[in-house]
């Protein structure tokens, strides 16, 4: 069996526990576990660039920020009634992505549309354009700069705000901050 439907395997029995825990601290920590074993899978599938940022990002900032904003909150969430709405919604919109990849070229395949004009032209204008060596800096750094700053703006937008929320439970606690 090869590593990669092992992988997903594993994705697919992780999220299903986080979405049956009430326990909020293991809920984040196997969210942290998710993120990790998707970075794998990522590195797996040749898209280094992508594993690396879910690594850095969805294992360690995210698993961070949860954590801290669960020193806010209850460990363990409360009993609620059943919704089949949102289960509807969710199953509805799940189907509909299965439905949407049916016609999308095989893993791989080298006649796939962005194998015969995204890629060639990205490849061809990284020394021209650019004078990088290195065709992914220079499609992560100049393709897709505005990209990994939206990312980046996120990121640092999550960490500020739950810094601010850890403060101001300090202050209302009567600590004071170091």
């Amino acid at each position: 069996m090869p590593i990669e439907v092992l992988l997903f395997a594993f994705l697919l029995v992780i999220a299903v526990v986080v979405a049956r825990l009430r326990d909020l601290f293991a809920a984040a920590m196997l969210t942290g576990i998710f993120s990790l074993l998707s970075a794998g899978l990522f590195t797996l599938m040749d898209a280094v660039d992508v594993a690396f940022t879910e690594a850095a990002v969805g294992a360690g900032v995210s698993t961070v920020l949860l954590l801290g904003t669960l020193s806010l909150c209850a460990r363990e969430e409360r009993e609620k009634p059943l919704r089949l709405l949102p289960l509807v919604v969710v199953g509805v919109t799940g189907a509909a992505l299965l439905v949407g990849t049916l016609d999308m070229p095989h893993y791989g395949d080298p006649a796939a549309p962005i194998h015969q004009h995204v890629a060639p032209d990205y490849i061809a204008g990284t020394q021209r354009e650019f004078g990088l060596p290195n065709v992914v800096t220079a499609v992560l750094a100049s393709y897709r700069g505005f990209d990994t700053l939206g990312e980046t703006a996120v990121v640092f937008t999550a960490a500020v705000g739950v810094m601010l929320l850890l403060v101001e439970r300090r202050r209302q606690r009567g600590e004071r901050p170091h």
